[in-house]
């Protein structure tokens, strides 16, 4: 598995899991809990989860999926609300994540996107729970440019370790000037719905012809082409979510495929990057 660099100097798999979705189903949390297993198994050692995902039910899951391991062989990631990231709420929050996932430590808690709580109060609160033990470094999500631009300048808002935001072959926004931005200062991205959300974006995705052509080609998958895509930049985390372990391994075979600068360059003229400023996209 290879490895992305933190702007604490940790390094953590490029490959990740998510869980959105994951943890509502009776039906399907055996299957779930088995996939996250599998993956652990094979290196996709970082499981994101938030407790927003179910209420929390998305954390109760990755701590039964991660029971039977060793705590310091796994990477864990969480996000907090918006309306708890500030004093009044931020420590109840985390001690919740905590429990429900069974740890005393989150390896990355992020602030799930930007709200009324001033960036000044939530990075004081995450500090001091660096402080406490309680979580070892701390991020964001859905931050656009100005968003991180106004984070740096905050006391300690460069001790802010990775961005999440939407980005898949896609939806190629961040490419424009939130990656250049955030790799110039040394923070990676983790990419949530790498493999895109249902809708006609993906059926435009799964259709096309020069995806399926270049999948035909490796004797892979579309989906795995798409994912491949996301691990191209050594400064990109995918976190993509599978809730069986056939889905797992499909995403795990995805970070083996080579794509060459022929197919990148097709890639490139089936869906380009921008040449302007879009908003961020959040699905």
């Amino acid at each position: 598995m290879r490895t992305v660099k933190l702007h604490d100097a940790t390094l953590i798999p490029q490959l990740g899991q998510g869980t959105w979705n994951m943890g509502e189903s009776t039906a399907r949390y055996d299957s779930e809990v088995e996939a996250l297993r599998w993956g652990i198994d094979h290196g996709m050692t970082l499981i994101d989860t938030a407790e927003m995902y179910g209420d929390g039910a998305a954390e109760e899951l990755v701590g039964d999926a991660i029971r039977p391991y060793n705590r310091n062989d796994l990477f864990l990631v969480s996000k907090v609300y918006p309306w708890n990231a500030g004093r009044k709420n931020i420590f109840r929050s985390c001690e919740d994540s905590l429990e429900r996932m069974g740890t005393d430590h989150l390896d990355l808690y992020l602030l799930h996107w930007r709200g009324s709580v001033p960036l000044a109060e939530t990075v004081e609160c995450m500090e001091e729970l660096k402080q406490q033990g309680k979580i070892l470094r701390w991020g964001v999500s859905n931050f656009d440019t100005a968003d991180m631009k106004e984070l740096l300048h905050v006391r300690n808002g460069d001790q802010c370790q990775v961005n999440q935001v939407l980005y898949h072959l896609g939806s190629r926004g961040v490419e424009y000037d939130l990656l250049p931005f955030m790799n110039e200062h040394g923070i990676p991205m983790m990419a949530y719905c790498p493999l895109a959300q249902a809708g006609r974006l993906k059926q435009k995705l799964l259709s096309s012809r020069v995806l399926q052509e270049i999948a035909e080609a490796k004797g892979r998958t579309v989906m795995q082409i798409l994912l491949a895509f996301t691990l191209l930049r050594d400064d990109v985390i995918p976190i993509p979510k599978a809730s069986s372990v056939a889905h797992t391994s499909a995403n795990r075979e995805a970070a083996e495929i080579i794509l060459t600068q022929e197919e990148r360059d097709l890639l490139d003229r089936e869906f380009p990057k921008p040449d302007r400023k879009v908003p961020l996209d959040m699905e």
